[in-house]
């Protein structure tokens, strides 16, 4: 009989949570069991809750034995029932007990059911990713029932009376009829579920143990209990001859009263109920032998945070509990609370990615110690992916268990992608991802791309290949597109799953064309089992349309986790809750302390009520908090710590998490704070500048006046007037932008519709108007909108607009048509002497308007706010001003010198009023002296600019940084010179 074991059992022992529990459990066993001879430990049986634990356990044997070779004892998961782990196999209690059913072919068979059911529900189901939802929230239920070992019988229909919603009456019919028809389904297949099959074989070994106990070692160490077969095999283990449990963070000093208030949210809530149906009072729990060394600091960081995360009940006296603390303080610890918190810091990051650079840093600066070792606890998988992403610039890959969702993978994306085109065929964005995709084997689409994929989408495959005209280099990659894309389509408006998915993979290698890599490595080896199942076991999942397969593919692939494997560093690891328990670093970064994620927030039910839930004897939602709250105890009290906030997450402000304010307000009122770490937020904002934060300048190219334009447009005058940047990015530079893919049409097909729709309708009547004038322009304005490549679906609303536009421009044209000749889309010049030589501005009018007695009345389209007066009269807007100086001095020679007349503005919007007339200066001196006025400021503009010296500076009318956007505004990077301020004038 070793020394830990020579009393009577049952035994209980514990590791507090200061304490490395892996380290501990391995160096205990160590010294009890090496001096019997090598045998006596390799023979020993150790239960850990999960494989992680199992291998942490045995890299502490190897510590304990001071790094000899040493043959450690059998260690064995038994595989946490909520977190999916499988048990291992008991030797030949398994081998009677059916197979366990495959988890992707369980949820297909489970949606399969939910289908069958549709018509007990309101409505039914419209699409096959809306019953895999329902069928996975079916899935959990029956986990629930199985862990718990729940046996509902017919008490289903007694949990609901006329009183209750209707909804719970229709679900309590539902679950009553799943409930039978999937064990029979389960039956038929000869399979079980996975939980149902770990709850037997842990109740079998449970027996077996009870009445035929091993007669060697047996250890039971880290598990909470939570399932109540798993609660009776650690009581089994407990009882036998040489075995015991070792529970991680009993709180022993925890005060009885205290304990008897332990509730389901409370850390202590899982030990406190393992221990009653063990019928264990908390004081016969024995300290770990290798646990009783001195440890002040870590018996004071551990007595803090239990007192900050005892019952609610018990926290209005923490003054008084602090005094306690602190009478109990000897001179190793003057002061237990600072005591405590020495080694705990806490950093508040302002978004995800500033948290995640964070922890990066933190786990990097780690390994600048030889032998020192880092890891990450949360149960925030994004983040832990998002710190893995950051240590690879460094080269660094950790040792993490939260794995990629196969919907990242290559693979993932490229089957998305295939299942929106099937679904969206003429999707330029979705195109322009497969043919730019890594398997793709299509070579250089520049060609393609710009000529037939960017602008607004065509509506048919023979309106793509007509815009190829100019790049006949890219037809015969268009057609190859096509014909990939058209192997997807649906052969009816639904099709089944399975179908879908074989055009899918065949598409997917039709792409890649043989190139390695599609199916290899670990995310296209899980794509390919998932498809294969799709495609075997998919016929009896409702028929999807090209959408809805879409939407079930993605939910499909959402549900995956990658794990990439491989070399991984030593020191550092990435965990969850879970694996915190029984692993301990040097540092311990504890992120996603923010409600919702840590803790988690109660799952919602589709099928009971909470009152429903406890009738059937099931846990309540909260239970999983206090399993989250243990595990956050078990972390804050490792040596080092640093907690992480997160002030916004996802772009919205979040709340800390409820055990960090009890810590800080604890540490409050002993007139203390956790201890900051402001360096390392210094350092994360520092570290892609590190000279430290210098926002932009202002750009001020200066070309050379030689390269400068001397012929400028009327509407490029405008911009040198408010923006000589984008004159020097586009005219000088000439970097014209690209239109994007599928980009909308609304604004600029209505500014293009209406000047075509004026001017054809000017010319096919350039005397007498039609009687159906109205109809007339509206037709010739919707030709247009259609023309322009406005989507179908805003066409219906354009023609209701249509509609009030062109009964307000009949009647305007009816009044301004009397002794007026119309001419439209003019084109005229006017040349000024500049100091570097002739410039010459250019116009092209929209429409002027000759009269008898000379004049000459200008007018422009708008289907926006057209520009103000002031605006005008300032010189930002000169295209009237500046077309008007054209006029009158006889730059339009279809009309010789004219006066100028009114300068006006057209708003044409359809809407209420339908149009406005908008006259800037009025014909006469008005119009004249506005004419003269902006003239002069060209010339001194051309003056200006023709300075070699003068710069062509971003933005140089600041009241229009937001007002009016450029397409050289991420060029000249507005945003950041605009908002951080600059020296000097504007």
């Amino acid at each position: 009989m070793t020394a830990f074991l020579d009393r009577a059992g049952p035994r209980w022992f514990n590791i507090p949570a200061h304490r490395p529990f892996a380290e501990d459990l391995a160096q205990g066993l160590f010294d009890a069991l090496s001096p019997l001879g090598p045998e006596a430990l390799a023979d020993a049986v150790i239960l850990t809750p999960t494989r992680r634990g199992a291998r942490a356990l045995a890299d502490a044997f190897i510590k304990a034995s001071g790094g000899k070779a040493v043959l450690p004892p059998q260690m064995r998961p038994l595989g946490d029932l909520e977190a999916g782990e499988a048990p291992f196999e008991p030797g030949d209690l398994a081998l009677d007990l059916p197979a366990a059913i495959d988890p992707l072919k369980r949820r297909f068979e489970l949606t399969r059911l939910v289908s069958e059911l549709a018509d007990d529900l309101p409505g039914g189901f419209t699409t096959a990713s809306a019953a895999l939802e329902l069928a996975d929230a079916l899935g959990s239920f029956l986990d629930g029932l199985q862990i718990e070992e729940v046996r509902v019988g017919d008490r289903l229909a007694g949990l609901v009376d006329a009183e209750l919603a209707e909804h719970w009456q229709v679900s309590s019919r539902f679950l009553d009829k799943a409930l039978k028809l999937w064990p029979a389904r389960l039956a038929a297949l000869g399979v079980l579920d996975v939980s149902e099959r770990r709850v037997r074989l842990l109740r079998r070994l449970a027996e077996r143990w009870t009445t035929a106990p091993p007669a060697g070692v047996l250890v039971a160490a880290g598990s909470t209990g939570t399932a109540p077969a798993t609660r009776d095999l650690l009581i089994a283990v407990a009882g036998a001859p040489q075995g015991c449990v070792v529970l991680p963070g009993l709180d022993q000093e925890l005060a009885d009263s205290a304990w008897a208030k332990v509730d389901v949210q409370h850390p202590q809530g899982a030990l406190r109920r393992l221990l009653d149906r063990a019928e264990v009072r908390k004081a016969d729990v024995r300290i770990w032998p290798a646990s009783l060394r001195p440890d002040s600091a870590g018996r004071w960081r551990r007595r803090i945070v239990n007192e900050a995360l005892r019952p609610a009940e018990e926290t209005a006296d923490w003054l008084r509990v602090i005094a306690g603390l602190r009478a109990e303080g000897a001179a190793d610890a003057p002061d237990p609370v600072a005591a405590g918190l020495d080694g705990l810091s806490l950093i508040t990051a302002r978004t995800d990615e500033e948290a995640a650079t964070v922890v990066a840093l933190l786990l990097r600066e780690a390994l600048e110690t030889p032998d020192r070792t880092a890891a990450l606890v949360t149960p925030d998988q994004a983040l832990a992916r998002r710190v893995t992403a950051k240590l690879g610039r460094w080269g660094v890959i950790p040792d993490s268990s939260v794995g990629d969702n196969l919907a990242g993978s290559s693979c993932g994306v490229l089957a998305g992608m295939m299942a929106r085109a099937a679904a969206d065929p003429l999707d330029p964005v979705t195109l322009l991802g497969l043919l730019k995709h890594p398997f793709s084997t299509f070579g250089d689409v520049a060609g393609l791309e710009r000529a037939a994929l960017r602008g607004p989408r065509a509506r048919t495959w023979d309106e793509l290949k007509g815009r190829l005209a100019e790049a006949p280099e890219a037809q015969s990659q268009a057609l190859r597109l096509m014909a990939l894309v058209e192997a997807l389509a649906w052969p009816g408006e639904t099709d089944s799953p399975s179908a879908a998915a074989r055009r899918i993979a065949a598409s997917m290698e039709a792409l890649a064309e043989g190139a390695g890599g599609l199916w290899a490595g670990h995310g296209g080896e899980a794509m390919s089992r998932l498809l294969a199942a799709l495609i075997q076991d998919g016929e009896g999942l409702p028929p999807a349309t090209p959408r809805g397969f879409a939407d079930l593919l993605g939910r499909l692939m959402e549900g995956e986790t990658v794990r990439s494997g491989g070399a991984t560093h030593p020191r550092l690891r990435i965990m969850g809750a879970i694996e915190a328990r029984l692993v301990r670093a040097d540092r311990l970064v504890v992120a996603g302390l923010e409600e919702g994620v840590w803790p988690g927030g109660a799952a919602l039910d589709p099928f009971l009520s909470r009152p429903m839930r406890a009738a059937l004897d099931l846990p309540s939602p909260e239970r999983r908090i206090g399993l989250a709250a243990h595990d956050f105890a078990q972390a804050a009290c490792a040596p080092e710590v640093v907690l992480l906030h997160t002030e916004r997450r996802e772009g919205a402000p979040s709340v800390k998490s409820r055990w960090l304010w009890r810590l800080e307000t604890l540490a409050l009122g002993a007139g203390l704070e956790i201890p900051g770490r402001p360096w390392v937020l210094d350092w994360a904002r520092r570290l892609d500048a590190p000279g430290g934060y210098e926002p932009v300048k202002r750009p001020a190219p200066i070309p050379p006046v030689a390269d400068r334009p001397r012929t400028m447009a009327v509407t490029r005058v405008e911009a040198l007037t408010r923006d000589p940047y984008a004159v020097w990015a586009r005219d000088i530079l000439r970097l014209y932008p690209l239109d994007r893919p599928d980009e909308t049409a609304d604004a600029r097909a209505r500014g293009t519709a209406i000047h075509a729709a004026f001017e054809r309708f000017a010319e096919a009547y350039p005397a007498a108007l039609p009687a159906d004038a109205a109809d007339e322009f509206a037709r010739l304005y919707l030709e247009e909108l259609e023309q322009a490549g406005l989507p179908h679906e805003a066409m219906a609303r354009e023609q209701a607009l249509a509609r009030e536009a062109a009964e307000w421009v009949a009647d305007l044209e009816r009044e301004r048509r009397d002794g007026r000749t119309i001419r439209v889309e003019l084109k005229g010049e006017r040349t000024l002497a500049g100091p570097a030589g002739p410039f010459t501005i250019s116009a092209r009018a929209d429409r002027i308007e000759v009269t008898a007695d000379g004049f000459g009345h200008i007018l422009d389209y708008k289907t926006g706010k057209a520009p103000s007066k002031r605006e005008v009269d300032a010189g930002f807007s000169p295209q009237l001003t500046l077309t008007a100086a054209i006029l009158e001095a006889g730059g339009f020679p279809e009309l010789g010198r004219l006066k100028p007349g009114d300068l006006t503005y057209l708003e044409i919007t359809g809407r209420k009023p339908a149009g406005k007339v908008e006259t800037r200066a009025e014909a006469g001196a008005d119009s004249a002296e506005a004419a003269e006025r902006a003239f002069d400021g060209l010339a001194r503009l051309v003056e200006r600019f023709d300075d070699p010296a003068q710069p062509y500076l971003s933005r140089v009318a600041p009241q229009f940084v937001k007002a009016r956007m450029s397409d050289y505004d991420h060029l000249a990077r507005v945003f950041e010179w605009s908002t951080s301020g600059e020296e000097g004038e504007e």
